[in-house]
């Protein structure tokens, strides 16, 4: 079979194709053909070294196929049924094998691509609107790349819940998107300094929470932008790491919080991670959450599909099929 191989740490130069045996699933494990992988910023910081992993290495922490054969002790999973997973390595390949503790069933109303798609920044919406600050009706937030894979998921969680958006985005093209997915207000970050945005879209009380995935550039924006104990949740460092915070500034930004969550350890618990997934792939055949497809790239062409998403040029989600 093909797979990408990541033999050392770089650039997008690093995933190359390489015929590679199939491996064969474990006990717990099931083997699947993969119809399609998601593209996130955590293969990129796999990639680079930022998240530092075995090498040699099969990138892709989020795909969805069709299971080819289980391991000893695998009950709940069989031969031929459709499955996706986040948050388990190998998706840039043809086949591969994955815990069943971490597959999920595909109903017949989502698709593999819409699947694949959805899962690792679904969830990580999910979490976020529902765990991390469990939004509530009449509250306003702030979503910072609203036009990106997991903004426009976040906006449209959100929305559901009886939230006003503002969603910040960088392009005209880029709005139109956010917009269509229920951004009630637009901030033009390369424009407009965000924090003063907000406060002049608030009255001068700030939002009550954050969602922020850009990290670096946003974080000082994200918290001058937060009403008095607000929530700022930093998921994510598309820009770069954030630099040592003073817990102070907490107290002058009117008693916030900040949290750095992970998906990781919101679906831990296997019912949370079924319970989860049962609700995105529910809205999506109930054709109430749209899931964007921003681009399809082959399996070769895995580094550029890379640099497209480190671009921030892009919007919805990057695939690899």
């Amino acid at each position: 079979m093909r797979a990408i191989v990541m033999e050392e740490f770089g650039g997008p130069e690093v995933l190359r194709v390489q015929e590679t045996d199939a491996p064969e699933p474990g006990a717990g494990q099931i083997l699947v053909d993969v119809a399609a992988r998601g593209v996130n910023f955590i293969d990129v910081y796999q990639r680079s070294g930022v998240y530092q992993v075995a090498l040699p290495f099969v990138p892709g922490m989020e795909a969805a196929g069709t299971v080819a054969a289980v391991g000893e002790g695998v009950t709940d999973l069989t031969v031929g049924q459709r499955v996706g997973w986040a948050m388990a390595p190998g998706g840039y390949a043809e086949r591969t094998a994955v815990s069943a503790a971490l597959a999920v069933p595909v109903p017949d109303g989502v698709t593999d691509e819409q699947a694949a798609a959805l899962l690792l920044q679904g969830m990580t919406a999910h979490y976020l609107t529902h765990s991390v600050h469990a939004v509530a009706e009449g509250e306003t937030i702030l979503v910072h790349a609203a036009a990106g894979g997991t903004g426009l998921l976040l906006t449209q969680l959100a929305k559901a819940r009886g939230a006003r958006v503002i969603g910040t985005v960088s392009t005209e093209e880029k709005e139109t998107v956010a917009r269509a997915a229920g951004v009630d207000e637009i901030i033009r970050y390369t424009e407009t300094p965000v924090a003063e945005a907000v406060r002049d879209l608030t009255d001068g009380s700030g939002v009550d929470a954050v969602y922020d995935g850009v990290g670096r550039d946003t974080f000082d924006a994200s918290l001058a932008s937060l009403r008095p104990r607000g929530v700022l949740a930093l998921f994510g460092q598309a820009s770069g790491a954030v630099e040592p915070v003073d817990p102070q500034r907490l107290n002058a930004a009117g008693s916030v919080f900040l949290t750095r969550p992970s998906l990781a350890h919101f679906v831990a618990d296997r019912e949370e991670l079924l319970g989860r997934a049962r609700d995105l792939f529910a809205l999506v055949e109930q054709g109430r959450l749209d899931v964007r497809i921003g681009g399809r790239y082959p399996l070769e062409e895995a580094g550029r599909a890379q640099e497209a998403l480190t671009s921030r040029a892009t919007t919805g989600k990057l695939l690899l099929v």
